[in-house]
């Protein structure tokens, strides 16, 4: 097994935010549509993590997800979870990006 370098950390940090954070909505709000959509999002992370798919796959999903909680935020204002998510999301990118 190889080892991981830092992006890989980075990745696989955000992947389990993500669950955990739909999971988080799922208990709290009774959520399912937050599970769901945390695990469908994580699955192309998950992938491109395990190098099935390019690296740049990742780095894409996470942009869109980006895009998707800025929506979210801009519709709701809360910052929990949109405003987090765009937090975790940008450092994400940005640091897979200068890495």
């Amino acid at each position: 097994m190889l080892p991981l370098d830092m992006t890989e950390i980075i990745l696989w940090i955000y992947i389990v935010l993500l669950v955990v954070g739909g999971l988080m909505g799922f208990i709290k709000a009774g959520s399912k549509a937050s599970l769901i959509a945390s695990v469908i999002s994580s699955i192309p992370l998950i992938l491109a993590a395990l190098h099935v798919v390019p690296a740049m796959v990742a780095d894409i999903c996470i942009g869109l997800l980006l895009v998707m909680f800025v929506r979210k935020y801009a519709a709701g204002r809360k910052f929990m979870p949109s405003g987090l998510m765009i937090l975790l999301s940008a450092v994400a990118l940005v640091l897979r990006l200068a890495l």
